[in-house]
């Protein structure tokens, strides 16, 4: 992903800066993903794996990049507080 598109994009919700997510971080979601047990902010269960996401600069919430592109809907984002 550009490195400048990066520094402009930010979090619908808490508008916080974003950050590609590490691959063993991607791990867990996907692993959470695989068992059934995570949900996007609207409520609805998350069965497709990722190939990438962004995170927010605190770490609370993800968006999924399809395609590579960076879906920065808030009910597609993913709160990180189900995986605790």
């Amino acid at each position: 992903m550009d490195k400048y598109l990066l520094t402009i994009l930010q979090c619908p919700i808490s508008k916080k800066g974003l950050n590609i997510l590490k691959k063993d971080q991607l791990a867990k979601i996907n692993s959470a993903i695989e068992g059934g047990t995570l949900m996007n902010h609207g409520g609805i269960l998350v069965v497709e794996q990722l190939d990438a996401a962004l995170i927010t600069d605190d770490g609370k919430r993800i968006y999924p990049v399809i395609d590579d592109i960076p879906v920065l809907l808030e009910e597609e984002s993913i709160s990180l507080e189900q995986l605790t």
